[in-house]
């Protein structure tokens, strides 16, 4: 077998701290994670071999991604037990790694297990995902020393962040899904929506043409205008998830929200409640009518859930380069089972509800190379958090 070697020459600086990541979700690359952390430590550590091995969700298979020095590994060539049986006479030990022969047992999670192979090499491996043999995700360094135990923590840390890397990359392969399922459903409504929406059409036309000038024609004249408006927001909706489509321009959050606002004032005088926002006004570069629909969606879940007479609060903050916005009601909070799935299509907690309301919002965040997502608050109640990019 030969060698996947991959020589490594990008000097591109390895992320410190996973503090900010959920808002870089979209730029996930765990490739290009793993070639800077196996960069890194053939730098730092004196190595024979380091790779790491991770499930790539697009193909489907196992993918290494490695370097090595092969004049180091040369010597490896002559050791006995390497050149027989199934290794062949043309193998080294980079071959005997990556047969995986010496994974016998399952590994801990971001433990560090240390292993020799010959008398000349130590392994050191540390599992980052699923140990199960034949499905591992780990980092493996190849050494003729053995490791400090600085040496040992620093591979540990990258084991760490690599870790982090793929859950997120996992969670996010598992949204996309999940919005394609959303998005093929919508396109198969789409028929059953516009035949019906064209007979209202059609008939309110026929209604203003008989009927005489005054209040009812008028009335006619708008269910039609109405009508027409549904067929357009329909075509937007089915297509908002084309970037292409997105009518991107500089907006005032403070003029959405308050439009958004206005949809609500009728439920809000029934359950008395108050909608409170910044009024410090922030600019950001989105479709206005689509993140109109997150706010729509946002909001109208957060008043659902809020106790007759109280506030639901809506509040951002700018940093650098993006903004966070943060949604709170005081309702009941959201149990660990809905916290898992509340993003899902047709999931709904609300009585008569659809449960696109969250998908489609999530689906505009993340076209809008933002992150949508939901915790509970401390002192009761539930918290909606979404960043967008301040400029594009």
């Amino acid at each position: 077998m030969k060698a996947a070697t991959q020589n490594l020459t990008a000097q591109i600086p390895l992320p410190s701290s996973t503090r900010n990541l959920p808002s870089k979700l979209a730029e996930v690359d765990v490739n290009k994670i793993c070639q800077l952390i196996v960069q890194q430590l053939t730098a730092l550590i004196p190595t024979v071999a380091v790779w790491t091995v991770y499930h790539n969700l697009d193909t489907g298979k196992r993918q290494l991604v490695a370097e090595s020095m092969q004049e180091q590994m040369a010597c490896a060539q002559t050791i006995p037990y390497l050149k027989t049986g199934y290794f062949g006479s043309g193998h080294h030990l980079n071959s005997y790694l990556q047969q995986e022969k010496w994974l016998l047992e399952d590994l801990p999670v971001l433990e560090i297990v240390e292993f020799k192979v010959t008398q000349e090499y130590c392994v050191y491996v540390c599992c980052v995902g699923d140990e199960n043999v034949g499905t591992a995700e780990y980092i493996l360094i190849c050494t003729a020393e053995m490791l400090s135990p600085e040496q040992q923590q620093l591979l540990l840390s990258n084991a760490q962040l690599l870790s982090q890397y793929l859950i997120m990359y996992k969670e996010r392969s598992h949204h996309i899904t999940e919005i394609a399922s959303l998005s093929q459903a919508l396109g198969r409504t789409e028929h059953q929506l516009r035949n019906p929406l064209a007979l209202i059409n059609l008939y309110a036309e026929n209604l203003r043409l008989a009927l005489p000038s005054g209040c009812l024609q008028e009335q006619a004249t708008l269910i039609r205008q109405t009508v027409d408006e549904l067929c357009a927001k329909l075509t937007d909706l089915l297509y908002y998830g084309q970037r292409t489509r997105l009518q991107m321009k500089q907006h005032n959050l403070q003029t959405i929200v308050a439009e958004s606002i206005k949809g609500l004032q009728p439920w809000l005088e029934q359950k008395k409640l108050q909608i409170r926002y910044p009024d410090k006004p922030v600019h950001v570069t989105v479709d206005s009518w689509q993140m109109k629909q997150v706010f729509d969606n946002l909001l109208a879940n957060a008043v659902h859930f809020s106790p007759d007479g109280g506030t639901v609060n809506c509040n951002w903050y700018v940093y650098n380069r993006e903004v966070l916005v943060e949604i709170c009601d005081r309702g009941s909070g959201i149990s660990p089972e809905d916290l898992k799935q509340i993003f899902k299509p047709y999931y709904s907690r609300r009585v008569g509800g659809t449960g696109l309301g969250l998908a489609i919002a999530q689906k505009i965040i993340l076209d809008h190379q933002g992150n949508l997502w939901a915790d509970n608050l401390p002192e009761g109640g539930a918290q909606f958090s979404f960043t967008l990019p301040i400029k594009r």
